[in-house]
């Protein structure tokens, strides 16, 4: 993988004013995947949004790593009952209408 596809961590704790130190945290808990190319430390371009909310939560909202992470999963897992749901609600509305007909 390329780095210039990449997101130093360097530039983006100084550009969130945020220490390194948390995002070696986040990825401690497995929360954030961390890249290692030519001894320097990146991150995926994807992760930036997921990142900056948890950055939020964190510093605005002063929820401490353990709370991020059980609400990182608690919305993974809603997101994953939602989209179990909208696929469960397609095949009930195909399978009306071929009753229907």
């Amino acid at each position: 993988m390329s780095s210039k596809n990449l997101i130093q961590i360097k530039q983006f704790c100084i550009y969130h004013e945020i220490e390194n130190t948390f995002i070696t945290e986040l990825h401690n808990y497995g929360l954030v995947e961390i890249i290692i190319e030519e001894e320097d430390e990146y991150l995926q371009p994807e992760q930036l949004p997921v990142i900056e909310k948890m950055i939020r939560m964190h510093y605005d909202l002063k929820i401490n790593l353990e709370g991020i992470d059980a609400i990182y999963h608690l919305l993974n897992k809603i997101e994953t009952l939602q989209q179990n749901l909208t696929a469960t609600q397609n095949k009930l509305r195909l399978f009306e209408q071929y009753q229907i007909e």
